[in-house]
């Protein structure tokens, strides 16, 4: 049985150590996001721009709160359509990236219509799942289930394939059985790659939901941007898109969470500037 890889550099952390390392990494990116909202708000006036083409932060925030419950509503109706479709790209994705890893015949008869599917524009297709199922949640999971689950299947196929033939075979001369060699080489080796699809699928599905959302809907953070967008209201199309923004930086981040969790061990979780031996 191999050996789960282990960092020597790296200190032993409880999961909440892990935690707190995690959160403290994010500190820089919450500064620099702090500077750019403060230079944003002194350029604006500044240079006297017009609050139709460039409102302040702080009036958007203003016009945030005054309208929160109804932003909150459609952003409870987006985040459920964004949590749905990408769980379900997930649930799907690696399963079948395991069977094109295992058998050739899915790989050369299955995954060339995956390849189909990831090149036809999905806004083009959006509007048949609408004549088909209607202006219900369906349409808008499908959506955005084809635009999470490529890049997952392709990153999980790679992860799969990438078990170095020298450990595979000298896990079946100790009499390991394939469940075992799964369960303690191949799943462990190709989860960092797994996680690159994860991440890039979380960045993608609030982008689908506004996508599927814009095509038919009467509810939701996309037709809400739609309604401001239409009747000139600049501070609420801001405030849509930063809440927008942060649902998808929270379906990411509770995704790199995640793999901080599972994976501590990889080199991408190390402290930048440390190097292995």
């Amino acid at each position: 049985m191999a050996a789960e890889p282990v960092d020597i550099l790296a200190p032993k952390e409880t999961g909440g150590g892990r935690v707190r390392a995690w959160l403290r990494k994010r500190a820089g990116l919450i500064a620099v996001f702090v500077l750019l909202f403060l230079l944003w708000e002194y350029a604006v006036w500044l240079f006297g721009v017009k609050a139709y083409l460039l409102p302040p932060p702080s009036l958007v925030w203003t016009e945030l709160l005054e309208r929160w419950p109804t932003v909150a509503s459609g952003a409870w109706v987006t985040t459920q359509e964004i949590i749905g479709g990408y769980l379900l790209a997930v649930v799907v994705s690696v399963p079948l990236a395991l069977a094109v890893a295992k058998s050739a015949f899915v790989e050369e008869s299955v995954y060339p219509v995956v390849v189909f599917l990831q090149i036809v524009p999905k806004i083009a297709i959006a509007p048949l799942f609408i004549i088909w199922l209607g202006f219900g949640y369906a349409p808008k999971l499908l959506i955005v289930f084809l635009l999470c689950f490529f890049p997952i299947v392709v990153s999980s196929v790679a992860g799969f394939k990438s078990v170095d033939p020298e450990i595979r075979d000298f896990a079946r001369t100790t009499g390991a059985s394939a469940w075992k060699m799964f369960k303690t080489i191949q799943l462990p080796q190709a989860l960092p790659d797994i996680f690159t699809g994860l991440k890039v699928g979380a960045a993608l599905a609030a982008t689908a939901a506004v996508v599927a959302e814009f095509v038919a809907a009467d509810r939701g953070l996309g037709y809400l941007l739609l309604q401001y967008n239409g009747q000139f209201e600049t501070p609420m199309v801001f405030a849509i898109i930063i809440v927008l923004s942060l649902i998808g930086l929270a379906v990411y981040y509770v995704v790199e969470l995640i793999e901080r969790l599972v994976i501590p061990w990889h080199v991408s979780q190390r402290p930048a500037g440390v190097t292995g031996v």
